[in-house]
């Protein structure tokens, strides 16, 4: 429908729709020639134009896409590589340089091809291990004939990606997406964000996680304009809001405060949609981010459910609302999106939690946008769905409006004195005082109460503060009892690739040092 528009924009590069549905083809008909219907086609590069492309041109060749986490380190991706049965790996030449020469040690890798980034002064080349440039690989194509590369999917429910999870308790393991759930969940974002063909989308979010959320096929599907970038930097991003007329982005909690925060940041006389996930935002950031006029979509979901599952839908009635109480509404996780079931939170013997906004159960999914199993992982597959539901480890209350909300990690409740403490809301108590950029709190082991809560804060610039300050604070919102027992200030906090705070890193740290 709109051949001439430009649909990719990275650095000074500029790729039209028709451009992009030729690259897509031409890759395609290569990639179909060397493989047979189901074989795993894997990318490991940055938010890149190629990376796009292979979201359309893996599935279109009868692939499935795997794209790795480009932050990995080599015995993490030699893994993922070797558990998916990859058979052509397709690498950043950055990237290529760090890890080294993996066909060598990956028996299943047919070919490495590299993909220079001349855009970032990366013309590839310069790591000679038998690795095929991507020009030479996509010229291969001229040999070939686009007459057979058809558009029509045969089954919906064959896969067409599968996603590793982070692995923070054990080996990764594969989350096997169809055809049918993504394409669901793509038409869900659609809805949800409000994107059109005047959608103007900044990609903040990894497209190595959960294929971007479904993201590159909902904007795609809207006729709207990616606008790719390698590397998340709070200058280049306010410049693209600025510049590039940035309409949507999405990322973790993380990418909210790098915004918020940064010495570029300013009031924005247009609409700007941010929709984060990945933990709890908290109020404060949200309550930000309104006074710079933009709007924060909160959503919830995992790897296993496509990324996002629910939303915290917006009621007119909260425009009455002081803008504290309003956040801590939107601070929610809330109910589930058009194209998905409505989540439940249950206790242990599956039954639900009563709807009074303070009874902790699990939240359990299921539906079109789960997936379709663990990838060569029978075991895992049935304990996850036990019951007939995905069960996702999280704990979370439902409140009498139907809106859910997430309490912690099963794995991260703390429980003192028989007590249950909900890290994230100690949390968001904490990132409440003026001085505070970012809090995590974790249960260390405790001699008397069982465990008790510690608290990791990273100030912001400029700022100082007392412990005995924090906990005066934090005591004007949460009960005695939820106060952690020390605050140590940190200069910064482990993150996953996604913006998730690795919490067992600070447990094991803070076990070393007992209360």
């Amino acid at each position: 429908m709109f051949p001439h528009k430009i649909a990719i924009v990275y650095g000074e590069r500029r790729i039209t729709y028709r451009e992009f549905a030729d690259e897509a083809e031409r890759v395609a008909g290569v990639i179909a020639s060397r493989i047979e219907p189901g074989d795993r086609i894997a990318y490991l590069t940055p938010n890149t134009p190629e990376l796009l492309i292979a979201h359309f041109a893996v599935p279109l060749a009868g692939g499935v896409l795997v794209a790795i986490n480009s932050r990995l380190a080599r015995p993490e991706i030699e893994y993922i590589l070797g558990h998916s049965g990859a058979s052509i790996l397709f690498v950043d030449s950055e990237i290529l340089a760090s890890v080294g020469d993996l066909q060598s040690t990956v028996p299943s890798i047919e070919e490495v091809v590299e993909i220079s980034d001349l855009e970032f002064g990366l013309p590839g080349g310069h790591v000679p291990m038998g690795q095929v440039p991507y020009a030479e690989f996509l010229a291969r194509s001229a040999e070939l004939s686009t007459d057979e590369i058809s558009w029509h999917v045969d089954d919906e429910r064959a896969p067409i990606s599968i996603n590793y999870t982070s692995g923070t308790t054990g080996k990764p393991k594969g989350v096997v997406y169809t055809h049918r759930g993504a394409y669901l969940n793509a038409l869900g974002e659609v809805f949800h964000n409000q994107f059109t063909s005047a959608s103007v989308y900044l990609w903040t979010l990894p497209m190595f996680h959960c294929n971007g959320w479904c993201t590159p096929w909902a904007v795609t599907a809207a006729g709207g304009t990616h606008v790719a970038l390698r590397a998340v930097r709070p200058d280049v991003i306010w410049d693209l809001i600025d510049g590039a007329g940035v309409t949507n982005l999405c990322g973790a909690p993380t990418v909210c405060t790098i915004i918020a925060t940064a010495p570029q940041a300013h009031f924005l006389e247009r609409t700007l949609r941010i929709t984060t996930a990945g933990a709890p935002p908290s109020p404060t950031i949200i309550a930000q981010l309104e006074t710079l006029g933009i709007q924060v979509v909160h959503v919830y979901g995992l790897t296993e459910v496509y990324g996002p599952f629910t939303i915290c839908e917006y009621q007119a009635e909260w425009d009455e609302l002081e803008l504290p109480e309003r956040a801590r509404q939107l601070s929610r996780q809330g109910v589930g999106m058009v194209q998905a079931e409505s989540a439940r939170i249950v206790d242990e013997h599956m039954r639900d939690v009563p709807a009074d906004g303070e009874t902790i159960g699990e939240i359990v999914l299921r539906g079109n946008n789960v997936m379709l199993e663990y990838f060569r992982d029978r075991k895992a597959t049935r304990d996850a769905f036990r019951g007939g539901w995905f069960h996702t480890g999280d704990l979370g209350v439902m409140h009498p409006d139907r809106y859910i909300e997430l309490k912690d990690r099963a794995k991260d409740i703390i429980i003192s004195g028989g007590e249950n403490i909900s890290t994230v809301e100690v949390e968001q108590a904490i990132v409440s005082h003026p001085a505070v950029l970012e809090a995590a709190v974790v249960g260390v082991p405790h001699e008397r109460w069982g465990e008790r809560p510690v608290a990791h804060v990273v100030l912001r610039d400029g700022h100082d503060v007392s412990n005995e300050e924090l906990r005066i604070h934090t005591r004007t919102l949460v009960a005695a009892f939820k106060v952690p027992d020390r605050f140590v200030i940190d200069v910064s906090l482990p993150h996953t690739a996604t913006g998730k705070v690795q919490k067992f890193d600070l447990r094991l740290r803070d076990t070393a040092s007992p209360l």
